[in-house]
């Protein structure tokens, strides 16, 4: 039997009822050449058991503790060696054929490291999902957004972004990555745990010279909030500070500061509307975020003294915020580019 050639990856903590849900789905959906691996970052709810019952055929993957998002999908690419490698997200379900016009069109060009279907939401599949959507960007500021969903905007799916086209990032719930170009750049941030990772390793592919595309010939379905609910004060956490912390590393030495200072008051701004709407913990979460920022500073500011002394071209070179509040940009064709 001729080895796999992909491995789709199903980062597991926990999740159980997902695998119950959605594993059958992705098993029947895998061409010849892939096969299904389960990493498990520690589970305690029996995850690992029903798996050798119920799915001998899968391989497993056990990690007694949970490693998060970055350092679990690390330990798990480490382990393998096929030539693509799906990050799919246990909460995810899946259609026949979702896999081969990815793998297709990343294998006519060898600078496409990362790729990610259209996301659609599972609880309502004509609009678009949060995390990815029709592929991702960050503006100058490094507040992500993406085609389809613009802050808390997410839009019906009409096919108005079904071209093929090159993004700034690729989202983490699916995201197919060319596994020695993964390895090449170390992966994820380790100290990241979980959020905003799959940005930053994006932006260090940029920084290469490698692509990130988006296929909407493919399609998913993601119910999102798996792990921590979206009004979850250390996902608020996780954000700001994974954010502030991907532009500590990513931003060449002349923009850092003016970056940073501008990027403080709208994050101040971001804390009092959490502290308007009453969200005490998660206006708290804000300042720890910068806290965090500060400790590390030093440490990750080194990391940049290698990088090209401009920003990528498809970073937004304008606030994506205050275009949205102040001006009523809240979709993707609003935005001057």
């Amino acid at each position: 039997m001729e080895k796999a050639r992909i491995a789709i990856v199903i980062l597991n903590w926990n999740g159980k009822r997902f695998l119950e849900q959605f594993l059958d789905g992705v098993k029947a959906s895998c061409p010849p050449e892939a096969e299904v691996v389960v990493a498990d970052n520690g589970s305690a709810d029996g995850s690992v058991a029903y798996l050798k019952q119920q799915h001998p055929e899968v391989a497993v993957l056990e990690f007694r503790e949970n490693l998060g998002f970055a350092g679990g999908y690390n330990a798990a690419l480490d382990a393998l060696d096929h030539e693509y490698c799906v990050l799919l997200n246990s909460d995810i379900e899946v259609e026949p054929h979702w896999i081969e016009p990815v793998i297709a069109l990343m294998d006519t060009d060898e600078k496409i490291a990362a790729c990610q279907p259209k996301i659609l939401s599972w609880h309502d599949k004509a609009r678009f999902e949060y995390a990815g959507a029709a592929g991702g960007y960050i503006d100058r500021f490094g507040y992500p957004f993406c085609r389809g969903r613009m802050l808390g905007n997410l839009e019906k799916d009409t096919g108005q972004y079904n071209d093929t086209r090159e993004v700034f990032w690729a989202t983490g719930a699916c995201m197919f990555v060319r596994r020695i170009v993964f390895m090449e750049l170390g992966g994820f941030d380790e100290r990241f745990f979980a959020h905003m990772e799959e940005i930053d390793l994006c932006w260090r592919m940029h920084n290469r010279g490698y692509r990130v595309m988006v296929c909407p010939d493919a399609e998913v379905y993601h119910i999102g909030g798996g792990t921590l609910p979206k009004a979850n004060p250390q996902k608020t956490f996780l954000n700001f500070r994974n954010s502030l912390w991907m532009l500590a590393k990513n931003l060449p030495a002349g923009k850092f500061y003016p970056t940073m200072i501008m990027r403080l008051i709208l994050d101040e701004m971001a804390a009092l509307r959490f502290l308007f709407v009453g969200q005490f913990r998660n206006c708290l979460a804000v300042g720890r975020a910068w806290w965090a920022l500060m400790q590390k500073l030093r440490e990750m500011r080194r990391e940049s003294r290698a990088l090209p002394v401009d920003l990528p071209r498809l970073i937004y070179k304008r606030s994506m915020v205050l275009g949205y509040y102040l001006k009523g940009r809240k979709s993707f064709p609003d935005l001057k580019w």
